[in-house]
């Protein structure tokens, strides 16, 4: 029996910000030994013409679904079974299946299992759904499954699934049922013993879901000596506590939502972290003092934006010295509370944007409220161009005295010169490829 687990990429062509996919490394400590896998990375590398596989599952992602329904659609045989999993078949399994034969609802630790048994037994059914409660798997970062595959030198490790927050544009809360759930200490500091990259990059949505084991997790990983980024939420900017054992423990980088700079639309995304900070300016300054960099995330196109307000955004990101910045146009993600509403008031410009073929990267979904669609689509577009010129990266570089740490500079560097050949990339590219 063989299978082969796809990375379904949104738009044609390799790019230059790919990591190790945490679900080849989860899928080959989950597969039973007397199965053949197969792994295969559409970001990183060509796929074949045909597949011999029994099973062929897809993970998909919202922004990727068009290419993997044309990807089911190209290796179905009357001999194989093509499953589907990830976040987008698990907020709209019923589109899925239109697409393909399974779909496998939330986490794969018990999904996976489920569907290989029943494959064997000739049971397979139509939806596989897990509880979020299955415990995390153990996995390796070395395996198999990334050989011969040219990623990003950066180790990916995960502590958490889930959010304490529930923020009315984000699809995490969704997947997870406002579920949040940890690794041990010791299978975390064991995983990254194992890794090889000097950068280690916590994907969890937010690392810190309690400041008890956050400390007892940089307390465990000091030793290690690795390098270390993560994403936080706000309320950490002000807490000496964490972000000194964050950066005794090897901290150089930290991902923080700011998402908008005016409170009426941090209030309508439910951004609680948010609201209770008076000042932007002054927690981007306590978290230098830790000698942290940042990399900001904004959500532009909110209620209360205007054309001039994205700029303004812009023009804080460079101020502020921002190592890294998103400047994304709001997005409305299936099984999202936004997502119902704009529905609901009959705001969204397509009925499911993912699926329609002339929407591009960075292209509006939606109605906002003081702009237009084009207003919003190219202010994010300049506001990502103007941040990444080449005049404004040495700007931020040489201003900010973190960014000039010896070991920073080379991270600073990298990453500018991977966003900056990113964006370009992938504005206004057709989703789904040709």
């Amino acid at each position: 029996m063989k299978a082969t687990v796809i990375k379904v990429s949104m738009i044609d062509g390799k790019g230059y910000d790919a990591m190790k996919p945490l679900l080849f490394a989860i899928m080959d400590a989950i597969t039973p030994k007397d199965i053949e896998m197969e792994y295969l990375d559409e970001r990183v590398e060509d796929l074949p013409d045909r597949i011999d596989s029994d099973i062929i599952a897809l993970s998909v992602e919202t922004f990727a679904a068009r290419r993997a329904y044309k990807l089911a659609k190209k290796y179905k045989t009357k001999n194989n079974l093509v499953v589907m999993g990830g976040f987008h078949p698990t907020m709209l399994p019923d589109e899925a299946l239109e697409y393909c034969d399974t779909v496998l609802i939330g986490d794969a630790e018990d999904t996976w299992p489920a569907l290989l048994e029943d494959y064997k037994k000739g049971t397979v059914k139509k939806i596989y759904r897990s509880n979020n409660k299955v415990k995390m798997a153990k996995i390796d970062f070395n395996s198999m499954a990334f050989q011969g595959k040219k990623y990003n030198k950066i180790g990916l490790v995960q502590f958490s699934r889930g959010c304490k927050f529930n923020c009315d544009f984000c699809s995490i809360r969704s997947f997870y049922n406002c579920k949040v759930r940890q690794k041990s200490t010791k299978d975390i500091v064991d995983e990254i013993k194992k890794i090889k990259e000097k950068i280690v990059f916590f994907i969890d949505d937010n690392i810190f879901l309690d400041e008890k084991s956050a400390l007892e997790l940089f307390k465990a990983i000091k030793p290690l000596k690795k390098k270390w980024a993560c994403q936080i939420s706000m309320d950490v900017a002000f807490n000496d506590k964490l972000l000194k054992a964050m950066r005794e423990s090897g901290c150089i980088l930290v991902l923080m939502g700011f998402e908008s700079l005016n409170p009426k639309n941090l209030k309508l995304m439910n951004k609680v972290a948010n609201l209770n900070i008076k000042k932007y300016e002054e927690a981007i300054k306590n978290i230098y003092k830790h000698k942290l960099m940042i990399y900001g995330t904004f959500v532009l196109g909110y209620d209360y934006d205007t054309k001039e307000d994205i700029k303004k955004t812009m023009e804080f990101a460079i101020r502020n010295n921002l190592t890294i910045a998103n400047f994304n146009p709001l997005i409305p993600m299936p099984g999202t509370r936004l997502y119902k509403r704009l529905e609901d008031n009959n705001e969204l410009i397509y009925d499911k944007w993912w699926l329609e073929e002339t929407y591009c990267y960075g292209d509006s979904a939606y109605y906002p409220k003081n702009m237009s669609p084009e207003d919003l689509k190219e202010g994010c577009k300049e506001a990502r161009y103007t941040f990444n010129t080449y005049r404004n990266i040495f700007k931020r570089l040489f201003r900010n005295r973190v960014h000039l740490i010896p070991f920073n500079i080379f991270v600073f560097l990298i990453l500018n010169i991977i966003s900056r050949k990113e964006i370009h990339r992938k504005q206004g590219k057709q989703l789904g490829g040709k």
